[in-house]
């Protein structure tokens, strides 16, 4: 039978081994075609994709993709994007095209069109959509020349500048579906007509290339799935997330709101979103004075002489404000808040006895997001920050880690938070004296450790290379809300480079000088962030604890009133956020309360007042027995002190 080179893995514990090389499509029809409908493509020894029009060369090894796996989404769902785009092409043939990439549950593509897309042009390019995918056109791909290349994007003047940042000798390809052709490089699946399950979803300006100097895009926003019950639950979910959208329950619940002349990004909060973050700074309070952390404070801003030193200039200068000429200095407003708690650090002699140092504030910064970027409390411009710097001794660097690690798993539980993930960031070899301090054995020795105390602790991790800070490898905590939204939290860094740039010491038992290793550490994030998905986790339906407003008093009747007095009077003197409802209806009254999301609702009528008692009402709808208002108090206050979820 002669020497088979080629091994292609269909199964687990099934590999096809063929002779020589050849087009992977051709040797799967060969071996039996319906292998072309139950895999989408395949991953090579590099665990790259490749799509089944690729050429495989002796000795080549590879494995199928199976449809339901989770990387073939991002394979068919940037299939999608062609498709969306084709239909564009076909109604709106003026539309300029630009980039059309697979997302998280979904895909976009942006458009240079004359004017917006409307929700009928929507339901019109999703029409077209449905006779591009039952036309069944095969994807093919193109290897051509940079001139011919040029020649095919003369119309589409973002496709070009795309074309002229590649490199020179780098491989160009189209992909050609029907009369459709689009530079891109793949891979995708076969044929236009294997997904059947889609939707568009919305349709948002978006700048070229997040650039607000450039050309405002017209971005159709889609989504794809294999099956029907998948991509409905989707739209359920989407639905869902609606309704839990933070941007519009901080109005409803009135509490943040933007206001234009104040400036995009910069949240104004009201008093009831100001509840929420008091108790949260309670809360940090609370469990850093029992860790040992001392409070500090620091200024909104700093010399330009600082930030050169720390290395936030230039690595960080994109994302900071533009600098203030102040009697000829130059000031920033702060991006963080290390370079000052590494000064206050500095302040004092430092001994290996004094080590571990842990300060902690809840510093206001200012990073100057692009406007594109800004996402209600997601993306702001100014943000508090539950921010902490721990200088410690190496041999003590273990221990401390792993407590941070703890604390945010203990603020997880109080939330009620059920699905977390902690993924390493660590540099990369090529962004080393670019993008990273050019320091690469200390790079591994603190990836090593850090890898090493998440083992220890038993904790799970996953591993991510090319995005670690500039100073050091660090932890980027994600978190999933009750819907199963996924976010990024909040952040636990290890810094090697910084405390020596401050001259930062401490004296060793032997009479010498060491530089502290620094953690920095944001369990709870910013106030922004984590209010955002609080709202959303709770669908603004806050525990007891959190409410901006614990228990209302509603005295059914005038008559009612003075005892309503007296319930408000002993429910404020416990320590519980109340209030007295006594205009409009009662059934007025408690949609409000509903309305407001407002866990207790104390009804008093005769009965009531004769007995001394109240009739509570949940925000469930669920009654309870009347009681005794010291037996209420006990109940409230017990689910407020203890935090219960409710």
């Amino acid at each position: 039978m002669g020497v088979r080179d080629v091994k292609i893995q269909i199964r687990e514990g099934e590999v096809l081994d063929y002779e020589g090389g050849g087009n992977l499509r051709d040797i799967l029809i060969e071996h039996d075609k319906k292998l072309l409908r139950e895999f989408i493509a395949a991953t090579d020894a590099d665990k790259s994709h490749i799509d089944f029009h690729t050429e495989l060369g002796a000795d080549a090894e590879v494995a199928l993709m199976a449809w339901d796996d989770p990387e073939a989404a991002w394979i068919y769902r940037h299939s999608m994007s062609h498709v969306l785009a084709q239909a564009v092409r076909h109604l709106f043939p003026a539309a300029k095209l630009a980039i059309g990439p697979a997302i998280d549950e979904g895909f976009y593509y942006d458009f240079d069109v004359e004017t917006p897309f409307t929700p009928e042009d929507l339901t019109a390019i999703e029409k077209q959509m449905k006779r591009v995918v039952k036309q069944n056109h095969r994807f093919e791909r193109e290897e051509i020349s940079r001139e011919e290349a040029r020649s095919r994007l003369a119309v589409d003047p973002y496709k070009l500048e795309i074309l002229d940042d590649l490199e020179e000798d780098q491989t160009l390809t189209f992909y050609k579906d029907g009369d459709f052709v689009d530079l891109c490089r793949g891979p995708h699946m076969l044929s236009t007509g294997q997904i059947k399950h889609y939707k568009l979803l919305s349709v948002a300006g978006a700048y070229w290339r997040g650039d607000e100097s450039r050309k405002m895009l017209q971005r159709i926003y889609g989504t794809a799935f294999v099956t029907r019950e998948a991509l409905d639950h989707h739209m359920k979910m989407i639905e869902e997330a609606k309704k839990r959208d933070h941007r519009r329950l901080g109005q409803e619940l009135e509490l943040f709101f933007f206001d234009d002349e104040v400036g995009p990004g910069l949240p104004l909060w009201q008093p009831k979103g100001t509840v929420l973050i008091d108790e949260l700074e309670k809360l940090a309070k609370e469990t850093e004075a029992e860790a040992g952390y001392l409070r500090v404070r620091t200024p909104h801003i700093a010399k330009d002489q600082m930030y050169h030193r720390s290395g936030h200039l230039p690595y960080y200068k994109e994302s900071m404000y533009p600098p203030m000429e102040l009697e000829g200095v130059t000031y920033y407003l702060k991006p963080m808040n290390c370079p000052h708690h590494h000064k206050i650090f500095d302040s004092l002699p430092r001994s290996y006895r004094d080590m571990p140092i842990r300060l902690t504030e809840y510093g206001t910064c200012y990073r100057y997001e692009q406007s594109g970027e800004l996402f209600g409390l997601m993306r702001v411009r100014s943000m508090q920050m539950n921010d902490a710097h721990i200088y410690c001794r190496l041999d003590q660097f273990e221990e401390e880690f792993l407590a941070v690690c703890r604390m945010y798993l203990k603020y997880f539980e109080l939330f009620g938070i059920e699905k977390y993930m902690m993924r390493l960031s660590t540099h990369s070899q090529e962004g080393l004296g670019k993008k990273y301090v050019d320091q690469p054995e200390l790079w591994k020795k603190t990836e090593d450790m850090v890898r090493r105390t998440l083992e220890n602790g038993g904790i799970p991790y996953e591993e991510v290379a090319g995005e670690a800070a500039f100073y050091g490898p660090k932890i980027d905590v994600e978190i999933w809300s009750a819907i199963g939204r996924e976010f990024s939290i909040a952040t636990n860094q290890v810094d090697f480079a910084v405390p020596e740039k401050f001259g930062l010491h401490y004296t060793t038992s032997a009479g010498g000088e060491e530089v502290p290793l620094c953690i920095h550490r944001a369990p709870l994030g910013t106030h922004e962030r984590t209010i955002g998905f609080l709202i959303e986790h709770f669908s603004g339906a806050f525990p007891p604890w959190l409410a901006p407003v614990q228990a209302v008093v509603m005295p059914i009747a005038e008559r009612h009133q003075p005892y309503g007095a007296k319930v408000l009077e002993s429910l404020r003197a416990a320590g519980v956020r109340a209030e007295l409802a006594q205009d409009q209806t009662l059934n007025y009254r408690i949609r409000a309360a509903q309305k407001q999301k407002v866990p207790y609702m104390m009804i008093l009528g005769d009965r009531e007042v004769e007995d001394s008692q109240v009739a509570i009402r949940l925000r469930s709808g669920e009654n309870l027995d009347p009681m005794g208002v010291d037996a209420a108090l006990a109940m409230i206050t017990d689910k407020i002190s203890t935090r219960a979820i409710d």
